[in-house]
């Protein structure tokens, strides 16, 4: 259940209520395989996700993934801390672009074990064989699909405390490539996708810094977006925390004026048994990468959730 107001635009109706859906289940085949299952339906109805994962013992987890996130570099997009949303995610509605690899197709994804690279490295590959074409239903494929994008591939690397030597100190890497159809009249090239950001937690305080860059492989409108965020968070005890995001993305043109797309909030969370109670100010500048007026806009947004 949520509140939002926000001074710059209107507003209307500002009670929100989440109708998130997801059922899930998993077991154990006899061959001694693991075996998960999600069916996931965000907000009013709309579908989501839907993901098969099988653990294969000694050789890693393989998911079977539908769905516009989780995997990939999508998966370690904004991986800057907060103790809520991302700077961008309260209800101001920034347009900012974030790396999204192969994950609007649906795709195969690959997680090794542990035995395989040692401790602290988790290591994922994730392959779509038509990214421009998802969320076909059983025995069916996703159609003709008017996007350039054909198949594509993620790589991504993350280094925990036992390979880097600090205690706390979390490194994250990831890389993306999709073959685009360059006899299409805006597009020259396959577009790619590289990210690196480190988090580090002492205490009850946690950093975080991460750089991103999307090269669209385009010959006219934009060239690329290259993208710098910030976070810290204060844990106060075991049910109160505080956190400061910012997160900056520059919209690079071939032939229009560049522009620069910004958003920070100032969060608080609190827990109180099974209720979870979060207050986010925000503020944000050229939503939609665009200088118009109007494109300015600051929010409160206030956010109830109950467990039972």
């Amino acid at each position: 259940m949520s509140w939002i107001s926000l001074d710059d635009t209107t507003t209307g109706n500002p009670i929100g209520l989440g109708s998130n859906l997801t059922f899930s289940g998993s077991g154990e085949l006899d061959n001694g395989w693991g075996v998960a299952l999600s069916v996931a339906m965000a907000n009013q109805d709309a579908y989501s996700n839907t993901n098969v994962t099988v653990t294969i013992p000694s050789l890693g987890d393989i998911r079977i993934d539908q769905g516009t996130s989780g995997t990939g570099i999508d998966r370690i997009d904004d991986v800057t801390p907060n103790v809520w949303e991302e700077a961008y995610g309260t209800g101001l509605s920034t347009g900012i672009d974030t790396v999204t690899g192969t994950s609007a197709g649906s795709t195969i994804e690959y997680t090794a074990a542990s035995d395989l690279f040692g401790d602290g490295v988790t290591f994922r590959a994730a392959y779509s064989p038509k990214v421009g074409g998802s969320n076909a239903g059983d025995k069916a494929g996703s159609g003709v699909s008017t996007s350039v994008a054909e198949s594509g591939f993620d790589l991504t690397l993350q280094l925990s405390e036992a390979v880097t030597g600090v205690e706390g100190l979390t490194i994250y890497t990831g890389y993306s490539e999709v073959t685009q159809d360059t006899t299409n009249s805006s597009t020259d090239g396959d577009k790619e996708e590289k990210t690196i950001a480190a988090t580090y937690s002492v205490g009850s305080v946690t950093l975080g810094y991460q750089w991103s860059k999307e090269e669209l492989g385009r010959s006219a409108g934009v060239d690329y977006y290259e993208n710098d965020g910030y976070g810290i968070t204060y844990l106060i005890n075991d049910d109160l925390s505080v956190g400061w995001n910012h997160y900056e993305s520059s919209q690079e043109n071939i032939t229009a004026a560049d522009v620069t797309a910004e958003a920070t909030s100032l969060q608080i969370a609190y827990t109180m048994g099974g209720a979870s109670i979060r207050l986010a100010e925000a503020s944000s500048k050229n939503n939609v990468y665009s200088t118009a007026a109007g494109k300015d806009r600051d929010a409160t947004t206030l956010s109830v959730s109950l467990a039972f």
